[in-house]
Protein backbone atom coordinates (compact mmCIF):
# COMPACT_ATOMS: atom_id res chain seq x y z
CA UNK A 1 0.00 0.00 0.00
CA UNK A 2 1.37 3.10 -1.03
CA UNK A 3 2.64 5.68 1.88
CA UNK A 4 0.37 8.66 1.18
CA UNK A 5 1.17 11.85 3.87
CA UNK A 6 -1.08 15.22 3.71
CA UNK A 7 0.60 17.66 6.05
CA UNK A 8 -2.49 19.74 6.48
CA UNK A 9 -3.28 16.45 8.25
CA UNK A 10 -1.41 16.77 11.24
CA UNK A 11 -2.06 20.70 11.39
CA UNK A 12 -5.23 19.75 13.37
CA UNK A 13 -3.16 19.03 16.08
CA UNK A 14 -3.55 20.84 19.20
CA UNK A 15 0.14 22.55 21.15
CA UNK A 16 0.58 24.73 23.97
CA UNK A 17 3.50 27.47 23.60
CA UNK A 18 5.80 27.54 26.54
CA UNK A 19 8.59 29.07 27.89
CA UNK A 20 11.97 26.21 28.27
CA UNK A 21 14.74 27.29 29.72
CA UNK A 22 18.50 25.78 31.43
CA UNK A 23 21.99 26.66 32.62
CA UNK A 24 24.91 24.69 31.67
CA UNK A 25 27.77 26.05 34.00
CA UNK A 26 27.12 29.84 34.17
CA UNK A 27 25.47 30.17 31.14
CA UNK A 28 21.54 30.90 30.80
CA UNK A 29 19.62 30.27 27.72
CA UNK A 30 15.94 29.34 26.65
CA UNK A 31 14.00 29.04 24.01
CA UNK A 32 10.16 28.49 23.32
CA UNK A 33 8.31 25.03 23.07
CA UNK A 34 5.26 23.55 21.54
CA UNK A 35 5.41 19.96 22.76
CA UNK A 36 5.68 19.64 26.53
CA UNK A 37 3.27 17.47 28.17
CA UNK A 38 2.51 15.44 31.61
CA UNK A 39 2.65 11.61 30.48
CA UNK A 40 2.50 9.93 34.21
CA UNK A 41 0.91 10.86 37.66
CA UNK A 42 2.84 8.44 39.84
CA UNK A 43 5.81 9.68 39.85
CA UNK A 44 5.01 13.21 37.96
CA UNK A 45 6.91 12.54 34.80
CA UNK A 46 6.72 14.83 31.24
CA UNK A 47 8.61 15.31 27.86
CA UNK A 48 9.35 17.95 26.35
CA UNK A 49 10.24 18.19 22.31
CA UNK A 50 13.68 19.94 21.34
CA UNK A 51 15.37 20.77 18.23
CA UNK A 52 18.71 19.58 18.52
CA UNK A 53 20.57 22.94 16.48
CA UNK A 54 19.64 24.75 19.53
CA UNK A 55 21.42 26.35 22.58
CA UNK A 56 18.51 25.35 25.07
CA UNK A 57 18.99 21.66 23.78
CA UNK A 58 22.95 21.55 24.79
CA UNK A 59 22.12 23.12 27.93
CA UNK A 60 19.83 20.50 28.99
CA UNK A 61 21.63 17.49 27.42
CA UNK A 62 24.70 18.52 30.00
CA UNK A 63 22.79 19.58 32.99
CA UNK A 64 19.77 16.87 33.01
CA UNK A 65 17.52 19.36 34.04
CA UNK A 66 14.98 22.18 32.90
CA UNK A 67 12.28 24.90 34.07
CA UNK A 68 9.39 25.35 31.79
CA UNK A 69 7.24 28.60 31.84
CA UNK A 70 3.44 28.09 31.58
CA UNK A 71 2.59 31.16 29.11
CA UNK A 72 -0.30 33.64 29.77
CA UNK A 73 -3.07 34.12 26.98
CA UNK A 74 -2.00 37.67 27.17
CA UNK A 75 1.84 37.09 26.74
CA UNK A 76 3.16 40.00 24.42
CA UNK A 77 4.16 38.80 21.31
CA UNK A 78 7.39 40.66 21.05
CA UNK A 79 7.78 38.38 24.31
CA UNK A 80 7.61 35.09 22.76
CA UNK A 81 9.58 36.22 19.85
CA UNK A 82 12.59 37.70 21.81
CA UNK A 83 12.87 33.76 23.36
CA UNK A 84 11.67 32.11 19.92
CA UNK A 85 13.19 33.62 17.07
CA UNK A 86 16.76 35.22 18.52
CA UNK A 87 19.36 32.79 19.02
CA UNK A 88 21.05 32.55 22.83
CA UNK A 89 24.48 32.43 21.37
CA UNK A 90 24.15 36.35 19.93
CA UNK A 91 22.10 37.94 22.83
CA UNK A 92 21.32 37.37 26.60
CA UNK A 93 17.95 36.56 26.40
CA UNK A 94 17.81 37.15 30.40
CA UNK A 95 18.71 40.64 30.35
CA UNK A 96 15.49 43.01 31.81
CA UNK A 97 13.76 39.51 32.45
CA UNK A 98 11.95 38.94 35.93
CA UNK A 99 13.33 35.13 37.25
CA UNK A 100 14.56 33.09 40.01
CA UNK A 101 17.41 30.21 40.21
CA UNK A 102 15.60 27.06 42.16
CA UNK A 103 17.80 25.33 44.35
CA UNK A 104 19.65 23.39 41.40
CA UNK A 105 20.15 26.90 39.81
CA UNK A 106 17.89 26.29 37.20
CA UNK A 107 16.89 29.14 35.67
CA UNK A 108 12.85 29.97 36.00
CA UNK A 109 10.77 32.84 34.25
CA UNK A 110 8.48 34.55 36.68
CA UNK A 111 7.63 37.26 33.53
CA UNK A 112 3.96 36.23 31.97
CA UNK A 113 4.01 32.69 33.65
CA UNK A 114 0.77 30.94 34.90
CA UNK A 115 2.91 28.44 36.91
CA UNK A 116 6.65 27.34 36.49
CA UNK A 117 7.77 23.64 37.02
CA UNK A 118 11.41 22.26 37.14
CA UNK A 119 12.14 18.91 36.35
CA UNK A 120 15.14 16.58 35.90
CA UNK A 121 16.06 14.50 32.91
CA UNK A 122 15.81 10.17 33.35
CA UNK A 123 15.80 9.18 29.45
CA UNK A 124 15.89 10.77 25.95
CA UNK A 125 14.79 9.49 22.64
CA UNK A 126 16.40 10.74 19.13
CA UNK A 127 13.73 11.76 16.84
CA UNK A 128 15.57 13.15 13.84
CA UNK A 129 15.91 16.71 13.67
CA UNK A 130 14.46 16.45 17.34
CA UNK A 131 15.44 14.97 20.62
CA UNK A 132 12.38 13.90 22.97
CA UNK A 133 13.88 14.19 26.89
CA UNK A 134 11.60 11.86 29.83
CA UNK A 135 12.02 14.10 32.76
CA UNK A 136 10.72 13.26 36.52
CA UNK A 137 9.06 16.57 37.55
CA UNK A 138 10.97 17.57 41.06
CA UNK A 139 9.03 21.29 41.56
CA UNK A 140 6.38 23.34 40.37
CA UNK A 141 4.71 26.81 41.10
CA UNK A 142 1.24 28.03 40.42
CA UNK A 143 1.99 31.93 40.06
CA UNK A 144 -1.49 32.59 39.25
CA UNK A 145 -4.74 31.12 37.77
CA UNK A 146 -5.65 32.18 33.95
CA UNK A 147 -5.87 30.95 30.37
CA UNK A 148 -2.52 29.05 29.54
CA UNK A 149 -1.46 30.76 25.79
CA UNK A 150 -2.30 28.05 22.69
CA UNK A 151 -0.29 27.47 19.95
CA UNK A 152 -3.40 28.25 17.97
CA UNK A 153 -4.18 31.49 19.24
CA UNK A 154 -0.59 32.43 18.98
CA UNK A 155 -1.45 31.69 15.54
CA UNK A 156 -4.95 32.56 14.79
CA UNK A 157 -5.37 35.91 17.53
CA UNK A 158 -1.52 37.04 17.89
CA UNK A 159 -0.82 36.48 14.40
CA UNK A 160 2.60 34.54 15.40
CA UNK A 161 4.63 32.17 13.12
CA UNK A 162 6.65 29.05 13.87
CA UNK A 163 10.12 29.15 13.52
CA UNK A 164 11.97 27.44 10.97
CA UNK A 165 13.09 24.23 13.85
CA UNK A 166 9.60 24.18 15.71
CA UNK A 167 8.26 20.84 14.30
CA UNK A 168 5.03 22.48 13.53
CA UNK A 169 6.76 24.78 10.41
CA UNK A 170 4.47 25.14 7.82
CA UNK A 171 6.99 26.26 4.47
CA UNK A 172 4.63 28.15 2.12
CA UNK A 173 5.35 28.71 -1.08
CA UNK A 174 3.02 31.02 -3.24
CA UNK A 175 2.47 30.08 -6.77
CA UNK A 176 3.42 33.13 -8.66
CA UNK A 177 4.69 34.06 -12.34
CA UNK A 178 8.13 34.50 -12.31
CA UNK A 179 7.41 38.49 -12.62
CA UNK A 180 5.20 38.49 -10.00
CA UNK A 181 7.74 36.74 -7.64
CA UNK A 182 10.50 39.30 -8.84
CA UNK A 183 8.52 41.88 -6.86
CA UNK A 184 7.03 39.77 -4.22
CA UNK A 185 7.05 40.89 -0.96
CA UNK A 186 8.74 39.18 2.01
CA UNK A 187 7.49 38.99 6.09
CA UNK A 188 9.82 39.18 9.04
CA UNK A 189 8.89 35.71 11.05
CA UNK A 190 10.23 37.77 13.71
CA UNK A 191 8.61 40.87 14.30
CA UNK A 192 6.58 41.19 10.98
CA UNK A 193 8.08 44.05 8.80
CA UNK A 194 6.94 43.26 5.26
CA UNK A 195 9.79 44.04 2.60
CA UNK A 196 8.41 45.89 -0.58
CA UNK A 197 10.72 45.21 -3.44
CA UNK A 198 8.97 48.63 -4.85
CA UNK A 199 9.80 50.50 -2.46
CA UNK A 200 13.36 48.80 -1.34
CA UNK A 201 15.14 49.64 1.82
CA UNK A 202 16.65 53.51 1.19
CA UNK A 203 17.92 53.52 4.57
CA UNK A 204 20.52 50.49 4.24
CA UNK A 205 20.84 51.71 0.90
CA UNK A 206 18.19 49.57 -1.08
CA UNK A 207 17.04 51.08 -3.61
CA UNK A 208 13.28 50.53 -5.06
CA UNK A 209 12.61 48.01 -7.59
CA UNK A 210 15.29 45.75 -5.07
CA UNK A 211 13.70 41.98 -5.61
CA UNK A 212 14.29 40.37 -2.38
CA UNK A 213 16.28 37.46 -3.55
CA UNK A 214 18.57 40.39 -4.78
CA UNK A 215 19.31 41.80 -1.32
CA UNK A 216 22.69 41.28 -0.30
CA UNK A 217 23.58 37.38 2.32
CA UNK A 218 24.44 39.86 5.10
CA UNK A 219 20.95 42.28 4.79
CA UNK A 220 19.23 42.14 8.07
CA UNK A 221 15.43 43.38 9.01
CA UNK A 222 15.63 47.24 9.40
CA UNK A 223 13.03 46.63 12.73
CA UNK A 224 14.30 43.97 14.66
CA UNK A 225 17.69 42.94 13.09
CA UNK A 226 16.62 39.32 11.92
CA UNK A 227 18.07 37.46 9.55
CA UNK A 228 17.33 37.23 5.85
CA UNK A 229 16.57 34.08 6.46
CA UNK A 230 13.90 34.45 8.75
CA UNK A 231 11.87 35.92 6.31
CA UNK A 232 8.86 34.34 4.22
CA UNK A 233 6.44 35.42 1.35
CA UNK A 234 3.76 37.40 1.94
CA UNK A 235 0.82 35.19 1.29
CA UNK A 236 -2.08 37.13 0.49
Amino acid sequence: MENRIDEKALWQISYGLYLLTAKAGDNLNGQIVNVAMQVSIAPIQMIICVHKNNLTFEYIYKSRRFGLSILEQDTPLAFIQKWGFHSGRAINKFENVRYTLSDYQVPLVREHALSLIEAEVIGEMDAGTHMLFMAKVVASELLKEGTALTYDYYQQVKKGRAHKNAPTFKKITPKTSKEAAIMEKYVCDVCGYVYDPAVGNPDNNIPANTPFSDLPDDWICPECGAGKDQFSPQVS
